[in-house]
């Protein structure tokens, strides 16, 4: 009677953890939540809110952003060369000494020893002399002409103060080409710089969908782990109880004990997998990493990821918004990219090869002069010049200078020739992968759900023969094992599909994935960003080179 009282409560006891198990190890997970920290109230954020806000706090896109300021102040110098050049200025001076002083008076303050010399002109007439001599001198002085003595003071060799109000105008009349050059190739920087804001604001939202179902995924195995590890201690319990009445031997109760024993470290493990996928979800959001989240976005409909995806999907105000899933190659970021790059350096070109060409500026300075006494001077009394001149500029001889800057930007547009060769090849094989990637996903997700219920049903029936004797412990712990690895893929193929999802839906602006083309994709990726890098300061470079020639060449006659 006892053990027939026994068997019953046994099998009560299975059928409870039967239903434990069935219940904890449902597909669908709703609401993965992390533990609050502390007394906080976890932060609820969707999948859209997690990209917009990356968006607003991301530095990748404010370095974009600064690199569409720069190219755009570029373009701006390029293009002020074609307008006049226009400069005012004020000069003060102030005159210690000067070589003109002896010049300004007919006296001198030397004092000698020796007796002035008479001059003709005022001849020095005694007292005592005769009429007939004082005739004669006054006839003598009247044939010298008037001495008239220079002011020196008046003019700029001798006054003691000097003020110089200039304006002076410069206008580029021919320049060979040099200025359309420069101008063609700060555009291609525009042009190119918005493509990259374009590309990083896509490759953010990747990684942000990324780590934020990473975290999803990483919740719903700790969450397998946790009640793995319930199940495994439910049947440790229920076999000590059985040892106890003796139904069960020593071997079964040292069995379920290494059971339970070995599924605490797959739990342990389980949680220091979510704090780390948590921790890089924080961080590209730019929240205090201690701050509790709860993600409310499922893992399971992946519609709803590219539904998010295409509404979040970037394009500059200045562009039409495209279809989601733009496959072309030649609609790729990284090619476009290239392209500009190689006009960039077209335009780089056309710009050296005007240096063999003579350019023609005009220039015009006016001013106006003042030399007064005292230090302020007065705006009534000033002189005025102002000339108009024109300067031709032809470099008949540089020792090579000229054909070697050439060469140079000859070699760079040859290189970024290449760059864009690469950039379709890779393009096109990025493409195709990602393509591949969301088939294989898919597929990996049907065939998990179909395995999942049948590892479901499997595990009821051998729940059932356990309970009737039929099975035994080896046989419901396989059963487990197998339920458990089968929930566990199909939330890690739900991961994988989401994710492939949203690259694919983003595959029109997104750089290519290097990471999964191998080291000579790696190395050609590196190559081009490494070029993209080095353009700017090279179009910046010869830009200002150019314009301070312009200023500096037209001098004024």
């Amino acid at each position: 009677m006892n053990a027939q009282r026994t068997r019953t409560d046994r099998h009560r006891a299975r059928a409870c953890a039967l239903a434990v198990l069935l219940a904890a190890t449902s597909p669908v997970i709703a609401g993965a939540q992390q533990p609050a920290a502390g007394s906080r109230a976890p932060r609820a954020i969707t999948l859209d809110d997690a990209i917009k806000l990356a968006a607003r706090e991301s530095e990748a896109l404010l370095i974009a952003r600064a690199g569409i300021t720069r190219a755009s102040g570029q373009q701006k110098q390029a293009r002020s060369q074609y307008l006049l050049q226009v400069s005012s200025s004020l000069v003060y001076a102030r005159t210690l000494q000067s070589q003109f002083e002896a010049l300004a008076g007919g006296t001198s303050d030397s004092v000698g020893t020796t007796p002035a010399s008479q001059s003709v002109c005022a001849p020095k007439i005694a007292t005592t002399a005769t009429a007939a001599e004082r005739q004669a001198a006054l006839a003598q002085a009247s044939t010298c002409a008037a001495v008239q003595g220079i002011d020196f003071s008046k003019v700029s060799f001798g006054a003691r103060n000097a003020y110089t109000l200039g304006l002076n105008v410069t206008q580029n009349v021919f320049t060979g080409g040099r200025i359309s050059g420069q101008v063609e190739s700060s555009e291609a920087q525009v042009r190119s710089a918005d493509i990259e804001l374009v590309a990083q604001r896509a490759q953010l939202s990747l990684d942000v969908t990324q780590a934020y179902f990473d975290a999803v995924l990483a919740d719903r195995l700790v969450a397998i782990a946790d009640t793995t590890l319930a199940q495994t201690e439910e049947l440790l319990r229920q076999t000590q109880v059985a040892k106890q009445v003796g139904n069960q031997s020593e071997f079964e109760l040292l069995r379920a004990t290494v059971t339970r024993d070995n599924q605490r470290p797959v739990l342990i493990s389980r949680r220091g997998d979510r704090d780390i996928a948590y921790l890089r979800l924080k961080q590209l959001l730019n929240l205090p990493l201690d701050a509790p989240l709860q993600l409310t976005t499922p893992i399971d409909q992946p519609e709803m990821v590219t539904s998010v995806i295409t509404a979040n999907a970037a394009s500059t105000p200045a562009t039409s918004p495209v279809a989601a899933s733009d496959t072309s190659t030649l609609n790729r970021s990284p090619v476009r990219q290239s392209e500009e790059a190689v006009k960039a350096q077209e335009g780089l070109l056309k710009s050296a090869k005007a240096d063999l060409l003579p350019s023609l500026s005009l220039s015009s300075n006016y001013q106006r002069l003042f030399f007064p006494n005292n230090v302020l001077p007065s705006l009534n009394q000033y002189s005025q010049n102002w000339t108009v001149g024109g300067t031709i500029s032809w470099s008949l001889f540089s020792g090579g200078r000229v054909g070697g800057q050439i060469e140079v930007v000859q070699a760079n547009l040859d290189e970024a020739r290449a760059h864009l060769q690469q950039a379709k090849k890779l393009a096109s094989l990025d493409t195709r992968v990602a393509i591949n990637q969301l088939q294989a996903a898919e597929a990996s997700f049907s065939a998990s759900r179909g395995t999942a219920q049948q590892a479901q049903r499997a595990y009821s029936i051998d729940q059932i023969r356990y309970r009737e004797g039929i099975s035994t412990q080896t046989d419901l712990t396989q059963s487990r094992l197998l339920l458990e690895q089968a929930v566990a893929n199909q939330a890690q193929s739900a991961r994988d599909l989401a994710v492939a999802r949203a690259r694919l839906a983003l595959i029109r602006d997104l750089p290519v994935n290097s990471g999964a083309l191998g080291g000579a994709a790696q190395r050609a990726t590196t190559q081009q960003q490494t070029q993209q890098t080095q353009q700017p300061q090279r179009t910046q470079s010869s830009a200002a080179g150019a314009i301070g020639a312009a200023q500096t060449g037209g001098t004024t006659p």
